[in-house]
């Protein structure tokens, strides 16, 4: 027996949710003993506009006025302390008002105003209080004169030739503490990369002298020696001692010591790993001065093998040579337990239809001790319809099943003697073989086998290359006998070739990253994906080479089968800018084109573009949308057993541009101990067909037209929460179709035309059901694990 919620259940709880904010939101105060105010707003006046933001970051968090929905969370759901949720309300506090206006104040004097002096007012109303801080930054204190005292000549040789590289102290510049304390943490770093193992920030400090009447001031930086020492000492690495633990970081029991090499020691308690697994990431070595940088890049990479739950800084100890000064590094890690278990879902609902998509990954993260990562993925999706389709009637409209294994090794596989490219990331070498059950009911079950071979490595930081040289695919349909003879009866040979034909194809893949490691960040950055998937020109080369037989299309073949021929491109391009706090703002433009050529007049089934879904334009659910103006109910008529049958199947397209905003923010720190974040969004785009490929005029208005591109694009607006659990995000998102591009002219505006219908029926619904047999449902609701971007 299937659980079923209705629509009206969900809609009643939004708006009784959204009913209680409205009718509480007069009310902030409600709670305030007499004595007491809420303050609601804060302005600092008088302070120069590149520091006036900054300024307010500087007024004590119990000053800072509430989000608003945050302290309706508190007021509504809080119980006297013991269970809170949103944020308590911010209590005007004279203690904490001077607290601020001294912190603004030394803030002001950091920039190089010295003599600036700020002042507070409070007005009260209605236990609402204002309060409003007032500068007078005086004028701005400017390096006059710079110069430099340090005793120990290399690190006086050091700092001269490095300072012009990372200084932000000139005369002629602003005077700012900021700056100061800038200049030391980069010395500081430029030091430790030379083997000033010893050196520490406080052997740097600054003289400043401001008691001129022009408003500048001599700065002077001083670099002291160590106690009793005439000069810093340098240090070399000597020998490395790598001690593995179990995983509950015991060392119990005896194991043996390896002599690995003149440098190298190692000592597994675990008895898992093999050595070169690990000093292959170790970039510290013997001889070499002592570098921080190598220090963090061997902790960084020996932490992304993640194979280790714990990857601390080496301890080093001292070696008693006071000439040749050399440190022995030891290197503790504890590993990560070897296999895990990950459990994914997503669910999905509109109208009558419902579904969701489930996975699980087993991970052994250490296969053959090498640290390789041997991976089970199994993932299954399924759509009913509910009662709600008179021919598939509550039962299952498809099902996709997905069953794979990979083997990922930290490092290139090759046969050629490449280089170690660990500098920014840890590289990868990822065999991998999937297997893919699609089944539409009363229609057509296919198969696909993917075999890969795939290279992963960072060029830079922001850089990551992904190239699978070797991609085989191998797919098959087989068409239930009775659509067949509908298909066929009703002319429409290129669902029968595209849905029920066997494909063989060689090809390979190529994506591009570029500032993927800012996705979970807050700043302002420009995200790229770049896709390519070729497939098949070795096999047109061989086949043309060897002369073999065609099929009856007059497509070439190899063992027995057709081979697909194609070039499929696909971008990503996501703008994100940080508006302040949690608010951010999303730009994203999702384009993609495949193009069948040589041996194929159409892409195989599972290379075509689909639209919508969770993840895309999220008022439509997966494969109902487009291409282009194209309309079921009109072009099928009478026919409603293609109809249905071509349901989910016939919506595709050979050119996709998905485009997304979407606004972020914070709603409560606190919403039953996890954050609450929402979201308002707006989703366009859809999928066309390519002219002239095989089957395209099956679609009628699905074409891509330049001159139709605006009246055959859809688009969806919607709002929804973010639970941050810190691990992961639970997403809820309702979305509303607001131009659908089914229909013509004006009617496509759905939303606006047809709004008294939006939860309930009338003459626009009554009229698509006679049409299309089913119920046209404005609404989506998503529910899925992360963001959908």
């Amino acid at each position: 027996m299937k659980a079923y919620i209705k629509p009206a259940n969900y809609r009643l709880t939004i708006l009784t949710i959204l009913l209680l904010f409205l009718l509480s939101g007069c009310s902030l105060t409600r709670k305030l003993k007499d004595n007491q105010a809420l303050v609601r707003h804060v302005e600092v006046k008088g302070i120069d506009k590149e520091f006036s933001e900054a300024a307010l970051t500087y007024i004590d968090k119990g000053e800072q006025p509430n989000n608003w929905l945050n302290l309706q969370f508190y007021l509504t759901f809080s119980k006297n302390g013991k269970k809170n949720i949103g944020d308590p309300p911010s209590l005007l506090d004279s203690n904490l008002v001077e607290f601020s206006r001294l912190q603004i104040e030394k803030f002001l004097h950091n920039k190089g105003y010295l003599k600036a002096q700020v002042t507070d007012s409070i007005t009260i109303k209605k236990k609402r209080a204002s309060l409003y801080f007032t500068a007078k930054e005086g004028p701005l204190f400017k390096i006059r004169k710079f110069q430099d005292s340090i005793e120990d000549v290399k690190v006086r040789a050091l700092y001269r030739a490095n300072r012009i590289r990372f200084s932000h102290i000139q005369p002629g510049g602003r005077f700012d503490t900021d700056s100061l304390a800038y200049d030391r943490d980069e010395f500081y770093l430029v030091m430790k990369r030379n083997g000033y193992f010893d050196f520490f920030r406080q052997y740097i400090t600054f003289e400043y002298d401001s008691t001129f009447n022009s408003n500048v001031v001599d700065l002077k930086v001083l670099i002291g020696n160590p106690a009793g020492k005439k000069e810093h000492p340098v240090y070399k690495i000597n020998n490395t001692l790598i001690t593995i633990a179990n995983s509950n970081g015991r060392t119990p029991g005896h194991a043996d010591t390896l002599q690995l090499d003149s440098q190298f020691r190692f000592v597994d308690f675990s008895k898992r790993f093999k050595p070169k697994t690990v000093t292959t990431y170790i970039f510290q070595k013997k001889g070499e001065l002592y570098n921080i940088d190598q220090q963090t890049l061997t902790t960084s990479r020996l932490s992304e093998l993640n194979v280790f739950k714990n990857v601390p800084n080496p301890t080093y100890t001292k070696l008693p040579d006071s000439v040749n000064r050399r440190l022995d590094t030891k290197i503790d890690i504890i590993p990560l337990k070897q296999m895990s278990d990950r459990v994914e879902g997503e669910f999905l609902f509109s109208g009558g239809r419902y579904g969701y998509n489930f996975g699980n990954t087993f991970t052994d993260r250490n296969a053959f001790k090498t640290t390789a990562a041997l991976q089970v993925k199994i993932n299954w999706s399924i759509l009913f319809d509910n009662g709600r389709n008179s021919v598939n009637s509550n039962g299952i409209e498809n099902q996709d099943f997905k069953v794979g294994a990979s083997l990922t090794y930290p490092r290139i596989i090759s046969p050629f003697n490449l280089p170690i490219l660990g500098k920014y990331g840890v590289p990868h070498t990822t065999f991998s073989s999937s297997y893919q059950l699609f089944y539409q009911k009363d229609l057509v079950t296919r198969e696909s086998l993917v075999n890969s071979l795939t290279y992963d490595w960072a060029e830079t930081s922001r850089k990551l290359h992904s190239l699978t040289p070797i991609n085989i695919e191998f797919s098959r349909g087989s068409i239930v006998p009775s659509a067949y003879d509908l298909l066929k009866a009703n002319g429409r040979y290129s669902y029968i070739y595209l849905i029920g034909r066997t494909v063989f194809t060689i090809g390979s893949q190529y994506t591009y990253q570029q500032n993927a490691n800012k996705l979970n960040t807050l700043d302002n950055f420009t995200y790229f994906r770049g896709f390519i998937d070729v497939g098949g020109n070795t096999l047109a080369l061989l086949t043309k080479l060897l002369n073999t037989p065609k099929d009856d299309l007059g497509q070439r073949e190899i063992f027995g089968y057709a081979f697909s021929q194609y070039t499929k491109l696909e971008a990503d391009i996501r703008v994100y800018r940080h508006l302040g706090g949690e608010k951010q703002i999303v730009f994203r433009l999702n384009p993609g084109i495949g193009i069948p050529y040589g041996n194929s007049n159409q892409l195989v089934f599972e290379k075509n573009f689909y639209a919508g879904g969770a993840n895309d334009i999220r008022a439509w659910l997966p494969r109902t949308l487009g291409p282009g103006n194209f309309n079921r109910g009109t072009y099928y008529g009478t026919d409603t057993a293609s109809r249905n049958n071509l349901k989910y199947l016939d919506q595709f397209g050979e050119i996709k541009i998905i485009g997304n905003m979407e606004y972020r923010y914070n709603v409560s720190n606190n919403f039953f101990g996890s954050k609450l974040k929402g979201a308002t969004f707006i989703d366009f785009g859809n999928v066309w067909r390519l002219p002239g490929v095989a089957g395209a005029s099956e679609n009628p208005g699905g074409q891509f037209k330049l001159d139709n591109l605006f009246q055959s694009t859809a688009m969806g607006i919607g709002t929804g929460f973010r639970l941050d659990l810190t691990f992961f995000i639970l997403r809820f998102d309702a979305a509303f179709k607001f131009k659908d591009p089914q229909f013509s002219g004006s009617d496509q505006w759905v939303l606006i035309n047809h709004f008294n219908e939006l939860f309930k029926a009338g003459d626009f619904k009554n009229n698509y059901r006679a049409l299309n047999g089913e119920s046209y449902n404005f609404m989506q609701l998503n529910f899925g694990i992360g963001l959908p971007f």
